[in-house]
């Protein structure tokens, strides 16, 4: 009974080892197997090549309007917001002591050139008297005096003419340029010095934007280089400008350089001071590696892909770009032509052997049936 007993046990023993090496065998070839995933090339693509901008628009022009002469405000003529031409009047300051003066001068011109004229017939008389002989050379030496002296006051008279008559003038504030005024600082009834300020304008049918470029883009940057932005005011809207001024340094803190550009605002629709965002295109065209976006991984703060070498891949560290139509841009990494893997990293690490298998083929519909047979498609 007992030889009975052990011989069973000794059966028992042997089918369990059996059954247990035919399983530790299929383990190592599952581990060895290579895992099925699908890949797509790095394709070339022409890019634009754009960096994005932040910036602010600035009034091309803007001026504090002072009083050129001193004096009462007797009137103001426009006020905030109104728009105004060059050589508009703005204001007039109390002109009746420089009309009194311009009067005055414009007297005295008339006074010292009669008497130039007189000085210039006096030495004419002398001079002819001395050709006869009657006349000394003293006399004709003072003659001379007189009317050179007759000349120089008549040049001093007309100096000061032209200064009250320009004090005049400046009595009436006028705008240097077609604007819009953005502040009245001065009323009427103030009596102001020369300097003081009445009025702050601006010029805002041409705005520019100003905005930084990082150094690296520095040979990208020239002159009339087209610039896109939108302004939070007016949504989903885009304006556009034209590069025509750039910093000729880079900021020691920033390293990045100052960039200026025009825009054409005729409509007044862009308001000056305002925060602006775009993008500067500095190439056209430029071949870019692209591949689809299910190829990027990201994972602990490093974006990576799969890259094909052989019968393996191996995980690339690669710097990405924007995103279009599906696509990602490749800024570091990768070179057009190489393969990553699009479906299927989820069981891949650096290494791992693969099977390229084909992309499943995209069911092609028969459009001349309609709606009724797409939806009978998807229902089988």
């Amino acid at each position: 009974m007992k030889t009975k007993l052990s011989l069973v046990l000794v059966c028992l023993a042997a089918a369990l080892a059996s059954c247990s090496k035919p399983s530790g065998e299929a383990t190592r070839t599952r581990g060895d197997e290579a895992i099925p995933v699908t890949v797509a090339p790095v394709a070339s693509v022409p890019l634009d090549r754009t960096i994005s901008i932040v910036g602010t628009l600035y009034a091309k022009d803007e001026a504090t309007i002072g009083a050129q002469v001193e004096g009462q405000v007797e009137k103001t003529r426009v006020d905030f917001g109104d728009r105004v031409t060059t050589g508009q009047e703005l204001a007039l300051i109390d002109t009746t002591a420089y009309e009194a003066q311009a009067r005055q001068s414009a007297a005295n011109v008339a006074k010292v050139k009669a008497s130039a004229l007189n000085a210039e017939q006096n030495l004419k008389r002398v001079q002819d008297l001395q050709r006869d002989k009657i006349s000394s050379a003293s006399d004709l030496d003072k003659a001379v005096a007189d009317a050179e002296q007759a000349r120089a006051e008549v040049k001093a008279a007309e100096a000061g003419d032209a200064i009250a008559q320009l004090n005049l003038e400046r009595s009436h504030v006028r705008a240097p340029f077609d604007a819009a005024v953005a502040e009245r600082i001065a009323s009427a009834g103030d009596y102001l010095k020369i300097g003081a300020p009445l009025f702050r304008i601006v010029n805002d049918a041409v705005l520019k934007f100003i905005f930084q470029v990082p150094e690296r883009s520095a040979s990208f940057v020239t002159k009339r280089l087209p610039v896109q932005f939108s302004v939070d005011n007016y949504p989903g809207e885009t304006f556009t400008g034209s590069v025509y001024l750039i910093s000729p340094s880079v900021s020691t803190s920033s390293r990045a350089f100052g960039v200026g550009a025009l825009v054409t605002n005729t409509d007044f629709r862009l308001k000056a001071n305002t925060f602006a965002r775009g993008a500067l295109t500095l190439e056209r065209a430029v071949p870019t590696p692209m591949i689809p976006l299910e190829a990027v991984v990201s994972f602990a703060g490093v974006t990576k892909v799969f890259v094909v070498e052989g019968p393996t891949v191996r995980a690339r560290a690669v710097k990405v770009g924007r995103i279009q139509d599906g696509r990602q841009e490749i800024l570091e990494g990768l070179k057009p032509g190489e393969n990553v893997v699009v479906s299927g990293q989820s069981r891949l690490s650096d290494g791992s052997k693969v099977m390229i298998q084909s992309p499943p083929p995209t069911p092609v519909m028969d459009q001349s049936a309609g709606p009724t047979a797409a939806a009978e498609h998807e229902k089988r």
